[in-house]
């Protein structure tokens, strides 16, 4: 594990532009003013092994955990959000806003700050997908605040 390259890519996020062009090769969703990136993938080959795939979406959320702890000492302590919330008001009818739509429909929970001095969110969740999909480490950086 990594972690410098991932928070170096965490603070290009958050210090970039978001404006610009698509923004590299790990950026999954892309808008006028956010990014969806996939900090770490697991490729889909699972040959069935239903054991593996959990052991694999358990390193996803630990690392993850790992390293909202280092982005606690930057930031301050995480806001655990779980996107079912989203979910019924999307059903509702509510209009979501974007990442945010997008996001409830690739993850269940996500850890939420708002780096200081940045004016943006930055989240952190696993897409965990079905058996056969692969598993990212998701991080959204947006301009937009959270519903």
């Amino acid at each position: 594990m990594d972690s410098a390259k991932y928070l170096a890519r965490i603070d290009s996020l958050c210090t970039g532009d978001l404006t610009a062009a698509h923004g590299g090769s790990d950026v999954l969703m892309a808008g006028s003013h956010d990014r969806i990136v996939s900090l770490e993938l697991r490729s889909a080959v699972w040959t069935g092994d239903a054991a593996q795939r959990v052991r694999t979406v358990e390193d996803f959320h630990a690392l993850k955990d790992h390293l909202a702890v280092l982005l606690d000492t930057r930031w301050g302590a995480r806001r655990p959000w779980w996107m079912g919330t989203l979910v019924v008001r999307i059903d509702r009818g509510e209009p979501i806003s974007e990442p945010w739509a997008t996001c409830s429909t690739l993850v269940d929970d996500l850890d939420l700050w708002q780096p200081t001095g940045t004016g943006r969110w930055l989240a952190l969740g696993v897409l965990e997908g079905e058996m056969d999909d692969e598993v990212h480490l998701l991080a959204l950086v947006t301009d937009t605040a959270p519903p």
